[in-house]
């Protein structure tokens, strides 16, 4: 058979083959081609080969050779995942695994190159993205799901990955995710956690708690006056302790468990796995809370693979952990030594990315059982390009966040300050600015702004600029990612 590396039709192919995304599979082969900002997939296949009908696309033949050249839209997508198996998403289980988020659909190339440096000691999930950043960036599930497709196809990526349905806090959300293919999901029970348990004495305490539903009373729980001795963390659920966790995490259990539900009915028999996210809380989970919500879950029924603890000192989006290092490796040991005790589910890291100084001891106390999250800093590596490319593209991003920062920072937990982030003129190394914290959160937080920005006519002021300096500058994009997320990875690839 004819080859798309030996240009199996002469003039036919119009473009450029990628030759690290050539893949021969099952008597075809498949490949991406391109030039400037412009992407085809090219299909190869004998004549009259019925799989070749699946894509959409200018076919043209020649006496026993098919060649579709086809654009990257969904159903293309959707029929490569059908014929290379290794495109579709699979379960992680209790692996080291990091997930990348990905708030422009470009980033997973950089992220497999730097995931391959972990020698499989990392599992990734490529596909993620929560509800949220989705109507910000006005994106699908669908289209998350595509694009790490895409991405993963052009490296050749064969040793599986995940896909990330995150925070998510109603069962329509689950039903598009789980349309679109994703294997792991997120529950966020955020808006149930109720932080009036934090002042409350025990009178108020056990009034709000006779409000529960009643499968969640203590006459349901059995939980009432046990202690529990968890390696070095002793539990003790005496009434002030047990009823403050019950008011605080009570609704919020019940939540994930009626999720979890859905879940199982909606998928059919199709293999998921559940993440319990409660890190988006005003103060600290403690030990014996999340005692509480691990044999509440038990006790439910439900199966989770990771959960998300709030963890002492603050997880600012984009920038290193903020506090004491020593009382966090403390306070992730506890958790670490409640999670093994009911099941030995991996802890997450949310808000995960740029924490470099809180890695190792994360790695440590939780055996390797861990999970790191990350999304906005693959599109600060992004800004980073452009700061690179086109300095006066950047300056004028750069000039709008600034505008929409005191708005936009209101559903993240920042804490940069106008003031402190230097003025566009007086900035001399643009690239430098990703570097500096205040400019860095306010470059952050204000990304769906920046996507979603047009002129009273209704073009984009910057969206279509942007993805075509990195559609047409792919490298240099995937080298500053690639770099960036060694970084991250490399903490997790051994347990010191």
């Amino acid at each position: 058979m004819n080859t798309l590396l030996n240009a199996a039709l002469p003039g036919i192919i119009t473009l450029p083959i990628l030759a690290q995304s050539i893949v021969e599979h099952n008597g075809m082969e498949y490949a991406l081609a391109r030039a400037g900002a412009e992407t085809r997939l090219a299909v190869l296949g004998k004549l009259g080969d019925p799989r070749l009908q699946a894509f959409e696309g200018e076919f043209r033949s020649n006496d026993d050779t098919t060649l579709v050249q086809a654009p990257l839209t969904a159903v293309n997508a959707a029929a490569l995942r059908a014929q290379l198996p290794w495109l579709q998403p699979r379960l992680l289980g209790l692996h080291t695994s990091a997930g990348m988020g990905d708030r422009l659909g470009l980033a997973t190339p950089g992220h497999i190159r730097a995931v391959r440096q972990t020698s499989g000691a990392v599992a990734p999930i490529f596909a993620q993205q929560s509800m949220r950043e989705m109507a910000r960036t006005i994106r699908t599930p669908q289209q998350v799901m595509d694009d790490a497709t895409w991405g993963v196809f052009q490296e050749n990526w064969q040793a599986g990955f995940g896909a990330d349905a995150d925070h998510l806090k109603n069962t329509e959300d689950v039903d598009i995710c789980l349309a679109a293919g994703f294997t792991f999901f997120t529950i966020d029970p955020g808006e149930h956690v109720d932080n009036r348990a934090e002042l409350a004495g025990l009178g108020e305490l056990q009034e709000l708690a006779a409000k529960l539903p009643p499968e969640m009373q203590t006459a349901a729980n059995g939980l009432s006056g046990r202690r529990l001795k968890i390696e070095h963390v002793k539990v003790v659920f005496d009434e002030k302790t047990l009823f403050k966790a019950m008011v605080k995490y009570g609704r919020a259990v019940w939540h994930v468990a009626t999720m979890y539900q859905h879940l199982e009915q909606q998928s059919a028999g199709r293999p998921f796995e559940l993440e319990v996210s409660v890190d988006e809380t005003t103060l600290p989970t403690s030990h014996a809370e999340h005692a509480y919500i691990a044999s509440e879950l038990k006790r439910l029924g439900v199966e989770w693979v990771s959960l998300a603890p709030r963890f002492v000192g603050d997880f600012e989006k984009g920038v290193d952990y903020i506090g004491d290092v020593a009382a966090f490796e403390a306070d992730i040991a506890g958790h670490a030594a409640v999670a093994r005790h009911f099941g030995g589910y991996k802890l997450s890291l949310h808000s995960g990315s740029d924490k470099f100084s809180i890695y190792p001891a994360a790695m440590r106390q939780t055996h390797g059982r861990v999970h790191l999250k990350t999304a906005g800093t693959s599109y600060l590596e992004a800004l980073r390009t452009v700061a690179m490319l086109d300095t006066q593209l950047f300056r004028e991003i750069y000039s709008f966040a600034r505008i929409r920062y005191e708005t936009d920072r209101a559903s993240y937990h920042v804490s940069a300050q106008l003031k402190r982030a230097p003025q566009p003129e007086q900035v001399s190394d643009w690239s430098s600015l990703l570097d500096q914290f205040d400019a860095r959160e306010i470059l952050h937080v204000t990304f769906g702004s920046v996507l979603r920005e047009t002129t009273p006519g209704g073009s984009p002021i910057f969206a279509e600029r942007l993805f075509h300096l990195l559609r047409s500058q792919p490298e240099a994009y995937a080298s500053n990612l690639e770099k960036h997320f060694v970084r991250h990875l490399s903490p997790f690839m051994q347990a010191s």
